[in-house]
């Protein structure tokens, strides 16, 4: 089995990060400023690079050939898994970047994104583990009284306790509402008994950490029907006594799913209470004293929302690590004759034109996904550091509108676009002894973790394009349509802005024909969600690799061709010229099919699809 990670080089990154973005004022803020500067980014991701190929990339091995197994109540993991989780959470790549003591020395958001990006690469399975670790210790940080904080956040932090959500039942999966977990109270008006099942927990369990704190949605007695009267537990595997000692809390993992990929992550079954001694604490307000109101949506949405866009961000790893992979097989791989001169021999696939068109298409698609993603990494660290509440506010806005956008255009791609990498092979690739087989397989749960794609859709057609009062949404199109008509003449890429431009004006009939939808035949709303997504992304990711391009073609001119950087500047050109080109056409494509507003998909009834 090899399980190879092919990516070689961080300077996307140190592009996107000390070029591209105006990172100056990320770097002067107060909790950086005194760590880092733009010059460092080298200096951090290269020893990232050289770990990944050196430590992370066997683990990835071990979880096809080692993985997860549960027996007799207890979950097996591959072997190296538990101590490179350890490695990297006393290194500081994990949970402890959320500490937010003055003292602590922590990553701005886009660069510790960016080591994430190539870490995952070099094993996806591990990610969860980290990812949903820092997720529950950041909500015990931010919705925690201060002996919460004390009890669990230093063991989480450094990687002696994992940390899960756990909202997902048997009979209640996207409908959250529906949920039969239960909260009873006790004699501490902050500590509850527990009861239920949950299904599909990641990290569920494992058997390298002491204790796993799960933030666990439940509902008290008396509080309201549907989410609005769901409250969020903390709920540890192994309950803390005040001394600090653990005990049996009554919480056990009754099974794992058999999945098609990601084999070294635990994907667990839990059962609560079965003999009425799991406890939890409660955060935020009782319902019983909030009008029947539970918390624990809105509270769960921090760690949802996040991890959303890591989910993205995931399956973004994995295209990437697929093409470098295509890309090192196209090169070696030696087949055939050129058309253009048969007669001189063969020659390694990489110069045969489907393949460069292959390759190219993967690094298009690679290099927008990620100048969309990073875009919004600089407003997360704008809004949780900036003085000035306007950039606060306008930063916010922007994570919004973009995380449904961040979370399912590259995990929605992800499926296709290594299949694409993998054709490439030819019948190589179809072999378990070429790592693009586990790539694939990995990277297809992303499209449905964190809330399907549709629900990210109709998340962005329902709620993101109506905040208040949908003026946010409009501001949003506006930015790109001024980008646009600022920079339409721009005498080396005249040919991309046009596109640029027609993908906007038929974006703008396009909306307009949603509006009417909504007040005429609300159903096509729905039907027509997931591809008016995938358009509103690639919409955007047009807008941010063209500003690329502009930049990289400034710098080619510059540099001049005997320069080392000067493929990279005109290899950026080429990447957003062929993005524009092939892939951003798609928006009228869109626009014209939700215009014409063909319903033949509603109207045929059930029965039509028995054959």
């Amino acid at each position: 089995m090899s399980s190879n990670f092919a990516v070689n080089s961080i300077r996307d990154f140190e592009f996107i990060i000390q070029e591209w973005l105006p990172t100056e004022k990320i770097f002067n803020y107060p909790q950086f400023a005194d760590y880092y500067s733009k010059d460092d980014i080298k200096s951090v991701l290269e020893p990232v690079l050289k770990m990944c190929k050196a430590v992370i990339e066997p683990t990835n091995g071990e979880c096809e050939t080692h993985p997860v197994t549960f027996a007799d109540g207890k979950v097996t993991t591959p072997p190296g898994l538990g101590p490179l989780f350890h490695k990297l959470q006393e290194e500081g790549w994990g949970t402890s970047n959320i500490d937010e003591s003055p003292e602590a020395m922590v990553l701005p958001e886009m660069l510790h994104a960016a080591a994430w990006e190539l870490i995952c690469a070099g094993n996806p399975s591990l990610m969860p583990y980290i990812l949903l670790t820092s997720g529950a210790a950041n909500l015990i940080q931010t919705f925690g009284d201060e002996k919460l904080k004390a009890m669990f956040l230093p063991k989480m932090m450094d990687g002696t306790w994992a940390g899960t959500m756990c909202l997902t039942e048997p009979g209640a999966g996207s409908d959250v509402g529906d949920i039969t977990s239960k909260a009873y109270p006790t004699e501490n008006p902050r500590i509850f008994k527990i009861q239920g099942n949950k299904i599909f927990i990641t990290g569920g369990n494992n058997d390298f950490t002491e204790n796993i704190i799960h933030l666990y949605l439940a509902r008290i007695e008396g509080a309201k029907p549907g989410t609005s009267g769901i409250s969020l537990f903390v709920v540890p595997k192994y309950w803390v006594n005040e001394d600090g000692s653990l005990e049996d809390n009554d919480f056990v993992n009754t099974g794992v799913e058999h999945k098609m990929g990601l084999h070294g992550s635990v994907t667990a079954a839990l059962s609560a209470g079965e003999n009425g001694n799991c406890r939890g604490w409660l955060l935020g307000l009782d319902p019983r004293e909030n009008d029947g109101k539970g918390e624990g949506m809105a509270q769960m949405f921090q760690m949802m929302n996040m991890a959303r866009m890591e989910t993205g961000h995931m399956a973004l790893s994995c295209i990437s690590n697929a093409f470098a992979n295509a890309r090192d097989n196209a090169k070696e791989r030696v087949q055939g004759r050129l058309m253009i001169n048969p007669k001189a021999g063969r020659v390694a696939i990489i110069n045969h034109e489907d393949i460069k068109r292959t390759l190219m298409m993967g690094k298009a698609h690679i290099e927008a996904m990620r100048a969309m993603m990073f875009r919004v990494y600089l407003a997360f660290d704008e809004r949780h550091r900036d003085p000035d509440p306007e950039v606060r506010k306008a930063a916010s806005d922007l994570i919004e509108i973009c995380t449904p956008l961040c979370k399912a255009y590259p995990s929605d791609e992800a499926w296709w676009l290594i299949g694409e990498a993998l054709q490439s092979y030819g019948g190589y690739g179809y072999c378990e002894e070429y790592p693009l087989s586990q790539i694939a397989r990995d990277s297809k749960i992303y499209s449905i973790w964190e809330g399907t794609n549709y629900i990210q859709a109709m998340d962005l057609l329902g709620r993101k394009m109506n905040m208040k009062g949908g003026s946010v949404f409009k501001a949003w199109v506006k930015e790109m349509a001024d980008f646009y008509a600022a920079n339409k003449d721009n005498d080396a890429l005249s040919k991309e802005f046009a596109i640029l431009g027609k993908a906007l004006n038929s974006y703008q009939a396009m909306l307009k024909a949603v509006a009417e939808y909504s007040k005429t035949n609300i159903s096509l709303i729905p039907l027509y969600s997931r591809r008016i997504l995938t358009a509103s992304a690639q919409l955007f990711c047009g807008r941010q690799i063209l500003d690329q391009a502009i930049l990289a073609d400034k710098k080619a001119k510059e540099v001049g061709p005997s320069h080392f950087d000067y493929n990279f500047y005109t290899g950026k050109i080429a990447t957003a010229k062929y993005y524009l080109h092939n892939v951003v056409p798609n928006v009228w494509a869109v626009s014209e099919i939700v215009i014409d507003g063909d319903s033949s998909a509603l109207e045929a009834a059930v029965d039509v699809f028995e054959y």
